[in-house]
Formats: structure tokens, sequence, C-alpha cells
């Protein structure tokens, strides 16, 4: 296992990049512990997928370096890192038997039989293989072939890091649920450093201690679930984490206050912006408004069961705002008054929460 460090790493796909547009990754500095579990989060195209590869080493960075411990690995082969990589799509042996897929990664490396067994055995009990070890793996379903890949990653005790680059895409979404539930519980058994990329927001929070959000090329936010939740650095952050996503407002902050629509409104941060920009914004997520006697007045326009709450939609003038409420509370018909909670209301400037900003 190692401790991963990121220093001022970039990648182009251009020999010669002239310009911050020309880089797939912009400039990242990150450190992963050892032995912690770690999510990349973004949308296609976004980034993520080159900044595993540069880690594994399929890609030698443009700018920067990759330690592991310590050590510079930035130019290293992926064989000298010592890493575990899964695949998008299961990569097994159909013609070899479920067994000796798992075995085949010790046996390359001169790992004793017995020993071989003891962790083929051990890795098939905990992704619920043992009755199909003898089977050939071209027989399985795609979630078993999965499994397989997902143990080849696992079966080595003396790897640095595993990385998972969406390893649940083919799976049918029944068994998803179950599937990352195993990978987590692997995870507190065995605590190896693990990196797991994905586009579902579902994946990454359920998975990961920390996750990285990345947009365009760029890590807007690295931190818990919870903390990318409630406080999230960046308007793509509340947009893309959380259904329905962050509310985001015109806004106006005069004498370190904000205002919406000529109502003041109570936040965290606007006493810390000191610019003149146009386009500021407030964000406040639907869990974090209610309705109230006085506050903001807003025309309830619609109402959506989801079962253990609803999701109310009312607006203020032209701008939509939504809220979450409760099963069994009562929601206003017509005319109403919505209250933000101040602790989870922050202006922002350019995308950026005022006060965090890069």
């Amino acid at each position: 296992m190692a401790k991963i460090t990121l220093r001022n790493l970039r990648h182009s796909y251009y020999a010669n990049p002239k310009s911050d547009d020309d880089f797939a990754l912009k400039k990242v500095n990150l450190d992963w512990q050892d032995g912690g579990a770690y999510a990349l989060l973004g949308p296609s195209g976004c980034g993520k997928t080159t900044l595993l590869n540069l880690i594994s080493g399929l890609l030698v960075p443009s700018e920067g370096e990759i330690l592991f411990d310590g050590a510079d690995v930035s130019r290293l082969s992926p064989e000298k890192r010592n890493i575990a990589q899964v695949f998008q799509f299961p990569v097994i042996y159909d013609t070899m038997t479920v067994y000796d897929n798992l075995a085949f990664p010790l046996r390359n490396r001169g790992v004793p039989e017995p020993e071989i067994d003891r962790r083929v055995r051990e890795i098939g009990e905990m992704l619920d293989l043992t009755k199909t070890l003898k089977n050939r793996a071209a027989n399985l379903t795609a979630d078993g072939k999965q499994k397989i890949s997902l143990g080849r990653g696992l079966v080595r005790s003396d790897v640095n890091v595993i990385m998972f680059d969406e390893p649940l895409t083919v799976i049918d979404p029944h068994l998803k649920w179950q599937l990352r539930s195993k990978l987590k519980e692997l995870h507190q058994r065995i605590r190896r450093t693990m990196i797991y990329v994905t586009h579902d927001q579902t994946e990454a929070l359920t998975f990961a201690d920390q996750v990285v959000v990345m947009n365009n090329g760029q890590v807007v936010q690295s931190g818990t679930p919870i903390e990318l939740f409630e406080k999230p650095r960046h308007t793509f952050v509340g947009h893309f984490i959380g259904s329905p996503g962050m509310n985001l407002l015109p806004v106006e902050v005069k004498g370190g206050k904000a205002f919406f629509a000529g109502h003041e409104v109570a936040t965290g941060n606007a006493g810390q912006y000191k610019g003149k920009d146009s386009g500021l914004e407030l964000g406040v997520r639907p869990e974090f408004v209610s309705f109230a006697t006085s506050g903001i007045p807003v025309e309830v326009t619609k109402v959506a069961d989801a079962g253990r709450f609803r999701i109310v939609e009312t607006r203020a003038g032209d701008r939509l705002i939504k809220l979450i409420v409760p099963e069994g509370a009562d929601v206003p018909q017509g005319s109403a008054h919505l209250a933000f909670d101040r602790d989870h209301t922050q202006v922002y400037a350019g995308g950026w929460m005022v006060g965090a900003e890069p």
C-alpha cells in the first residue's frame, strides 16, 4: 500500500500545448493517505480517467510529479508501480476456470501454489464465487465476470493501490447495489488504498471516504460526502451532487448583506465579499429551504411525491426554487413564504464560494 501525492500535475494530449485549454487535466495537487478509499467523480470527458491513467502509469504526465510514499514514480511503468487496475468492461480469460482467472496474476509472479490456493479461496469467498470456482468463466453472467475482474485486482496482497475505472457500468441496475456494498465491505476488511472512477454520485458517495469532484479537467472540490453536500465550494458541485441539485439564484451583496429579489437573505459568507462583480449567485440546497410565516414570497407550482418526502417547486417571479418537505408535513397552496437555513446558504462569485476561491 502507498500514500499517493500528486504535485502540480498537468497533462495534455498535444505534443506542444500552448494554453491552459490544451490541457485535458489542469493543475492538480492532492494527497491520498495509505489505505484510504477515494473516488474521482464527474461527467464524461471531465478528466477523471486521464488522471487515473496517469497514476497507473498508462500515461506519462506532461508536467508535475506522482509520488508513492514520497518516491517519484511519474515515469515508471505500471508493473514497477505495483498497481492493480479494474476496467469498465470485464477483462477475463473465457477458456480458464474462475479459479485459474483469479490465480493468474499470482502465478505470473511466482507465488507458491499453497499461497495461491489460500488467496484465491479467500477472495472467492469474499465475492461469493466459491460455488463457481471450477466453472469456465465463459459461462458466467456479466456481473459474475466483473466479479472475477474485481477479484483479480484484490487477490494480490502486495499492491500499492487498486484502481477501478467505472467497474459497474455493465452491471444490471438491481445488482449494482450489491456489488457496490461488497466492494465497500472488502475495503473495510483489507484496508488497501483504492481509487474508484465514476460519473454516478451514488456510487462515489457510498464507496469513498474522500470524493474528488472534477469538471472540464479541473478538480473543483475534494472532501468527504458530507462536506460536498453541505458546503459545496463550487456551483458545479452543488448542481452535480444531490437530487434535486442546489438552488442557484441571482443575488446582490450590499454592505456585507445578501439580497434576492429585494429581500434580505441571511448567509454564511456574504460578509466576506469585498468585490464589485455582477453575476453573483446565492446557493442553497432544497433540504435547507422551508416554508415560513415570513420571508421570500413565492407561489407553489408543483408537488412531487418521492415516498418519504415530497419535492415542492415554487416560483419567486421567474425564478424556480425547490424544497424538500418531510412526509406528513403540510404544503401550502398558492402563495407562501420561504426561509433559508443561514448556515447552509452561501454566496458564489464566478462559480466559487466566496471565501473559498481556488
